[in-house]
């Protein structure tokens, strides 16, 4: 088949399209959950409020706690700058997009200089949303890391009361535990 043929078939249009809608399908959808995780970590920095407001941190737990509003601040500033990312790489493959759509409507009226000019567009914005949607993924991993020492903090304090609790049950002391905080846990 030759290079006409392969530009000028009634389905080519259509594979030129295809990539940079299915990247900015699945961009929509990052941006989307990526969102929810957003109002997730406010809700969770409004119960940390909450909690601190009501003194109930006390002792060993008041370093973990502030440890973990830390990092939860620091998670929800990833999880922005991802979302920015995110929406950056929207907007560049539904320019790539636009851009292939004109290439394809005007190719019999353009000249190779302005052809060349479209496609080169049409790659350009291609490219940028990839790599922001790679810049985008990357903040949102290493929340999630930060959403994991938040997990193991919270484990280890709870096999720490566990093992206090059953040392107390063994010499028959009566438990008189604090009440266990609140759900900390991120995303």
């Amino acid at each position: 088949m030759d290079d006409l043929a392969l530009s000028t078939g009634p389905f080519a249009a259509m594979t030129f399209i295809a990539a940079p809608a299915l990247l900015t399908n699945a961009t929509s959808v990052l941006a989307l959950s990526t969102t929810n995780r957003m109002l997730r970590t406010r809700e969770l920095m409004t119960a940390m409020l909450a909690r601190s407001e009501s003194r109930s941190v006390r002792g060993d737990e008041a370093a973990l706690f502030l440890r973990q509003v830390n990092r939860t601040e620091t998670q929800a500033g990833l999880m922005l700058t991802a979302l920015a990312a995110i929406y950056t790489a929207l907007g560049s493959f539904a320019g790539a997009t636009l851009m292939t759509l004109i290439g394809a409507a005007m190719l019999p009226m353009l000249g190779t200089r302005i052809e060349v000019l479209i496609a080169g567009i049409g790659l350009g914005l291609g490219a940028l949303g990839v790599a922001c949607l790679i810049i985008g993924s990357a903040r949102l991993f290493t929340a999630t890391k930060l959403s994991l020492q938040t997990i193991r903090e919270e484990a280890g304090l709870i096999r720490l009361r566990s093992t206090q609790i059953a040392a107390q049950d063994a010499i028959g002391i009566p438990a008189s535990a604090p009440p266990p905080p609140d759900h900390l846990d991120l995303i």
